[in-house]
């Protein structure tokens, strides 16, 4: 079953410029889809137009859809996280994290019994509950991202959707963030659909990959089919080496030209592979 499918969407940005050109995706309940792509390629302009945040044209539906079409309704089933998400300095995370039963809470507002004791589940599944008080203000960068995603968990989402969630992070915190969500992922069926930078985290977490270059979908796939040398020179304009980790997952290795080669050399060749720009 198919939790998400998206249909050739597009976005036109002021001037006629389309951000996202025809991409169409389908993302299997419990799977993990990660969005690849150079800085400008509309990772990011496709996850706001999955989560309704922009207008977009194309189809964009969920199994099972929700109850209305409003964003109360979306929000029952789908949670999106930006890659900077506001974190108000002075509100105390539990606080914060009580945000996400928003959705679910009725005419007057008022969270009952019942969500503050999801919060608290989800407080100690994610270890905040030793900084439940502290304001968001005085956390480091890996407990903002974990305080930001326990209020999307606390929405009780089918579907994630996650634009670089280890931006800013260093490389132990990063981990700590993936491994998170994909134990959520296996444990209760989240569906996870996210943007990365890093070619070689994306092959390792998500089981289906789509490459993007300048709005279009170049390709689509699993890790191997996807990262390919080849692929990712035309793309990024980048040299890299293609190799298995000890899993046999693919992993990306920046490398530089050959000596007999200049580095004009290079990049000329791989210039002659990009696809044409966008009319």
């Amino acid at each position: 079953m198919s939790a998400l499918t998206a249909i050739d969407v597009r976005v036109e940005l002021p001037g006629g410029v389309l951000a996202v050109d025809g991409v169409s995706l389908h993302v299997s309940a419990g799977g993990w889809l990660a969005v690849l792509g150079p800085n400008g390629a509309g990772k990011s302009t496709l996850l706001r137009a999955l989560a309704g945040l922009i207008p977009y044209q194309g189809t964009v539906t969920f199994e099972p859809g929700p109850a209305g079409r409003g964003r109360r309704e979306l929000a029952r089933i789908l949670a999106y996280l930006p890659q900077r998400p506001m974190l108000p300095p002075e509100l105390a995370v539990r606080d914060y994290v009580l945000l996400g039963r928003t959705p679910y809470l009725g005419y007057l507002g008022v969270p009952g019994a019942g969500d503050r004791n999801l919060v608290e589940g989800v407080l100690e599944r994610l270890e905040l509950i030793g900084l439940a008080g502290r304001r968001l203000g005085t956390l480091s960068g890996g407990e903002r991202q974990r305080a930001a995603l326990a209020r999307a968990l606390a929405q009780r989402p089918r579907v994630l959707l996650l634009d670089e969630p280890t931006t800013a992070l260093d490389l132990g915190h990063q981990q700590q963030v993936l491994e998170l969500v994909d134990t959520l992922r296996r444990e209760d069926g989240l569906t996870v659909v996210s943007t990365l930078h890093d070619l070689t985290a994306a092959a390792q977490y998500a089981d289906q990959l789509v490459l993007l270059d300048r709005g279009r979908t170049a390709a689509a796939g699993g890790p191997a089919e996807v990262l390919t040398p080849e692929r990712i020179g035309a793309v990024f304009r980048a040299l890299v080496s293609v190799n298995t980790d000890t899993s046999g997952k693919p992993a990306v290795t920046p490398v530089r030209p050959d000596a007999a080669a200049t580095h004009a050399d290079a990049m000329s060749t791989l210039r002659d592979h990009r696809p044409p720009q966008n009319p």
